[in-house]
């Protein structure tokens, strides 16, 4: 009897099991390894019957309802602030979506959020004319303090944040850092030490070339662990030297 792991629509990696059972073929995107069907490419699933496939996620990013991005602040006007979302089409975000305080007419905006502030918004409509418009009225949603804003391929987030947030997490916990990673390929990462941040960055980016590759959890954990020694060994060093 075949089971379906995984579920159609959603976004599956190189190496996940799909399903298990000689029921289901494969297809484009994926291939059987004894009774399982694995996915071959970072795609989104499609269930034909009982063929499976992969459609790859690339390109630039297209605005979603729904979306938690990275967006920095372009332009202020009356109204609100116009944000980039690292896509063709710019963002608003209004007063009564930026904050519940109450804001007189003609106040300066500047006060809350100023051009060239990174923000974390959530996408809440996406018109048929490409309109879109943010908020910043969810739990997360803020703006982003002093860091380093990193730009990856949109098709690779799903990649970074790994299984239930697994693969960022242990990159945040390793670091010592905090980490933002938007649906729109904007990561922003904040650490107390620069080598701290760079490390985190030097994880991502390895993640980005090697996530066609299985074992990348095990191999990230090893660049980690190796770096943290390197500096646990430096700081004894500067011990001994005070000694």
């Amino acid at each position: 009897m075949g089971e379906l792991i995984a579920k159609e629509k959603e976004v599956v990696v190189p190496g996940e099991v799909i399903a298990k059972g000689m029921e289901y073929l494969p297809s484009h995107g994926t291939y059987r390894k004894d009774e399982n069907i694995i996915a071959n490419r970072l795609g989104i699933l499609f269930i034909d019957g009982k063929v499976i496939k992969t459609i790859p996620v690339s390109g630039r990013y297209h605005p979603r309802r729904k979306d938690t991005i990275i967006a920095k602040v372009i332009d202020i006007s009356m109204n609100g602030w116009r944000v980039d979302t690292n896509s063709a089409y710019s963002a608003m975000l209004s007063v009564k979506d930026a904050t519940n305080e109450f804001i007189r007419k003609g106040e300066d905006l500047t006060r809350y959020f100023d051009i060239g502030d990174y923000l974390t918004c959530q996408i809440i409509q996406v018109t048929s004319q490409k309109l879109v418009d943010v908020t910043l009225k969810a739990p997360g949603l803020r703006k982003l303090g002093k860091g380093r804003i990193i730009e990856v391929k949109t098709h690779k987030v799903p990649r970074i944040i790994g299984k239930q947030g697994s693969m960022v997490s242990m990159i945040k916990n390793e670091t010592k850092t905090q980490i933002v990673v938007g649906q729109n390929g904007m990561v922003w990462i904040s650490g107390s030490q620069p080598q701290d941040e760079i490390l985190a960055i030097k994880a991502i980016r390895l993640i980005e070339e090697q996530s066609h590759i299985s074992g990348l959890t095990d191999r990230i954990s090893e660049l980690l662990k190796k770096d943290n020694k390197k500096k646990e060994t430096k700081t004894e060093v500067k011990t001994e030297d005070k000694k």
